[in-house]
């Protein structure tokens, strides 16, 4: 959610690919004060068996919970309470983290990690995680009773180069000023997207009370409802409209559910009155206009409706999340799962020209699995687990590095590209949020039920204990790595059951044993039905026999992934750190790709033996954590190779024509050349685009990107590399602490890398073996993708 405008302008063309995956008003606006009654609730038609009756045994999925929970007790509660703490004029106990959380954003870590304490919780039993949430609702309701009116939050905002308190926003808000913020973060009145950050706190408190069952938090949960709830009331349904221009997550969604937990219907009033009409109409009305909009902003506000439908019943809610979820995976969705392109939506079904490291922001995904399961729970239909289990394993399992618990924020694509993993305590990104709750509910979709049926739809190792119904199973699975899933009836039911198991699209040719004797399948919906009255000692084997697939994308036949099973393959293109100057590889041929050659199987590893420069091994693309990956390949004829080829021959020589200029050389994100030029930042980022990482200094005051670099005799020049598009920039390059340039980057924008020269004054330079350079915003951010001093050419 780094681009916080959620208007169109975006360029591009975006869209999802190969196969189809799913087939397939007016709302009331009552001042929020003021109650209403609901409509008959539909009901959910499944329900998923809750965490706690449900463990994970050893697998990809267990690592990935265990290092979750190593990491979630890294972190200090204390710390993550900073802002809220002093804002209320209470001091501090823990010094505030930097990253986002030292942003006007702070605080939406704390809501996430609230999320995730209590899914934890569920899902392992953890009870310092129970305690940790317990501590921090204490903490909370403590800040609420300082500022007296219900008000919880960690928001800051920057007025007059101050960072001050973001209580103010509301409070303006309240009092009908609505100034929209100008710079690329959205908001308004100077803060950082303020109800953004209000969701993830509010939906972190009603987490507390359901999945985690912390009662204490009930009068937080009602003082922060009444205050927004007040905070709204005195605006016209245009002004509210006005403000929900601004991303502001899904604060619908949680008003819902704030109505779920305490039965006050003007919050139900609210939740319906933030409905944005300028984009949940046409969804009703389906019309797929997301082009240009900034994807996660959007992806909530649905998941707002679908809840909103459960508790209210208006069938056009239903439809219109109905409408968006088979727009999105079907127009704007990428082979591992994920959408969106440096997080906007693009024209539907366009996707082959937005493939680039910052694809498939990790929010979206977490968004989209939450609205697959309402989907899911209103009609048990197997291609809405295809779509799930896709996106689960190959986007989500892909977001986390199980050695050290980090996350990543985009997901890239691009060949050549590899993923930037967040530090601990550095960033603290909206995906750092999301990632925390991701990986404490592993369990959470495995195992749903209606009443009369049990099914299996994730294969996931676990051991279900369904005490209303005295059934006690446990899963046994290599699956991703195997084919065949075993189900063990430990405990059996008294009454006939069904055991419904999900058949996936991807397995063409499924087969059951029931306690070792092959049995007919009985399909109904995408799901084998097994019916009988189950004995202690029962065991059912599905077979899932795995193939390759190639799937290619809609707006180019030419340009190809590879899939075995429901396990997206890649190009390992080895661990290079630094610029990354190869080839991207292409399939020579003229008609369809070959198949690629198995090497291992069962480890999904294949080898390209048509592609050039030269063979690529195909490995599972979620587990090359540190590797340089291909996920999508051209098919080239030889002659279209051939100019590649030379292409890239020209671009080295000129390469080597730099190096052979170059006095030093400093390239962002290697962190042994950052250390030796002892880089210093202030409020920056990491992140990478056309395989070169890159370090930006955000747009807040005081923002800064500093190193040294070795300086020669002579003329000098500071080479830097920036973005082609990043241009109407505005910031400030010193050397040796005096100004030398304010940069505006007033340039037509090229996809491409853009090189500046900037000759050194000898007078800043004279008599040093060193000087020191610094990037500073001035309004804008500064991204800088290399720094060089050269000789002149």
């Amino acid at each position: 959610m780094m681009d916080m405008d959620t208007q169109r302008g975006m360029d591009g063309t975006t869209a999802v690919d190969r196969r189809t995956l799913l087939l397939g008003g007016s709302v009331l606006a009552a001042a929020a004060a003021t109650p209403i009654a609901a409509a008959p609730s539909p009901g959910p038609r499944m329900r998923p068996l809750p965490q706690g009756s449900v463990r994970l045994t050893p697998s990809i999925w267990a690592d990935a919970v265990e290092a979750n929970r190593k990491y979630m007790m890294s972190l200090e509660p204390d710390r993550l309470l900073h802002n809220f703490r002093k804002g209320a004029g209470l001091k501090p106990k823990g010094a505030i983290y930097a990253g986002w959380e030292d942003q006007s954003i702070a605080g939406h870590t704390l809501g996430h990690y609230m999320s995730a304490l209590a899914l934890l919780h569920a899902q392992t039993g953890d009870e310092e995680a129970h305690r940790r949430l317990r501590y921090i609702v204490a903490e909370l309701a403590e800040t609420q009773r300082a500022h007296g009116d219900g008000y919880v939050g960690g928001t800051t905002l920057v007025r007059d180069g101050q960072t001050i308190d973001g209580k103010i926003a509301y409070e303006e808000l309240r009092r009908r000023k609505i100034s929209r913020n100008t710079t690329v973060l959205g908001g308004f009145n100077d803060s950082w997207v303020p109800l953004y950050t209000w969701h993830k706190v509010h939906a972190g408190v009603i987490d507390a009370i359901q999945v985690a069952g912390v009662t204490e938090a009930m009068p937080v949960l009602r003082g922060m409802s009444d205050y927004m709830v007040g905070v709204f009331q005195p605006l016209s349904d245009a002004e509210v409209q006005t403000v929900l221009d601004q991303e502001f997550g899904g604060l619908n969604d949680s008003f819902a559910n704030a109505y779920a937990v305490t039965n006050d219907s003007r919050y139900l009033a609210f939740a319906r009155r933030l409905r944005h009409k300028a984009v949940l109409d046409p969804l009703a009305a389906g019309r797929d206009e997301l082009a240009g909009l900034h994807a996660n902003t959007q992806i909530p506000k649905v998941i707002g409706l679908a809840r909103l439908y459960e508790l209210a019943g208006d069938p056009r809610d239903a439809d219109a999340a109905r409408f968006f979820h088979r727009t999105v995976v079907e127009n704007h969705t990428y082979v591992i799962g994920g959408n969106s392109d440096r997080e906007h939506f693009g024209k539907p079904r366009h996707l082959s020209t937005r493939v680039s490291d910052r694809t498939c922001e990790h929010c979206n995904t977490y968004n989209m699995l939450k609205l697959t399961r309402h989907l899911y729970a209103w009609q048990p239909r197997a291609e809405l687990f295809d779509y799930y289990e896709r996106a689960h394993l190959n986007h989500v399992m892909a977001s986390q590095n199980p050695a050290d618990g980090s996350f990543v924020y985009y997901m890239p694509l691009s060949s050549g590209a590899r993923r930037t993993f967040s530090s601990p305590t550095e960033h603290f990104w909206c995906c750092v949020g999301s990632g925390m709750e991701s990986h404490a509910k592993h369990g959470d979709s495995i195992y749903w039920e209606n009443g009369t049926a049990l099914y299996v739809n994730l294969f996931i190792p676990s051991e279900l204990d369904w005490k209303e119904r005295g059934l006690r199973v446990r899963m046994s699975t290599a699956f991703p790595y195997g084919e065949t899933v075993q189900l063990d009836v430990n405990r059996a039911a008294k009454d006939p059951l069904t055991i419904a198991l999900r058949l996936p699209a991807w397995a063409a040719e499924p087969s059951i044993k029931v306690n070792g004797s092959s049995t007919p399948i009985r399909r109904s919906g995408g799901y084998a039905m097994l019916t009988r009255r189950w004995k202690q000692g029962d065991r059912v084997e599905l077979s899932l026999p795995m193939s390759l697939a190639v799937e290619s994308m809609p707006d180019d036949p030419r340009m190809v992934a590879y899939r075995h099973g429901p396990v997206v393959l890649a190009g390992d293109l080895g661990d290079e750190i630094g610029a990354w100057h190869g080839l991207a590889p292409a399939l020579l041929a003229s008609g369809p790709p070959s198949s690629p050659e198995p090497v291992d199987r069962g480890r999904h590893v294949f080898e390209l033996r048509d592609a050039a420069p030269g063979k690529v091994t195909l490995r599972p693309f979620f587990e090359q954590y540190g590797r340089r990956t291909a996920v999508y390949f051209p098919l080239m004829r030889n002659e279209e190779w051939a100019a590649k080829e030379r292409a890239h021959a020209s671009n080295e020589a000129e390469r080597r024509a730099v190096e052979a200029r170059t006095i030093d050389l400093l390239q962002p994100t290697d962190r042994q050349q950052e250390r030796q030029h002892g880089l210093r930042t202030q409020d920056t980022e990491i992140w990478s685009y056309a395989g070169r990482g890159m370090q930006m200094a955000w747009w807040t005051p005081g923002s800064f990107v500093e190193s040294s670099l070795k300086v020669g005799s002579g003329e000098n020049l500071l080479r830097v590399l920036y973005w082609g598009e990043d241009v109407n920039t505005d910031f400030l390059i010193e050397v040796n602490g005096e100004p030398f340039i304010r940069e505006k980057r007033l340039a037509k924008p090229i996809k491409d890398f853009v090189a500046v020269e900037y000759p050194l004054p000898r007078r800043l330079i004279a008599g040093r073996d060193t000087m020191t350079v610094r990037f500073t915003s001035a309004g804008s951010a500064a991204s800088v993708y290399e720094l060089r001093t050269v000789k002149p050419a």
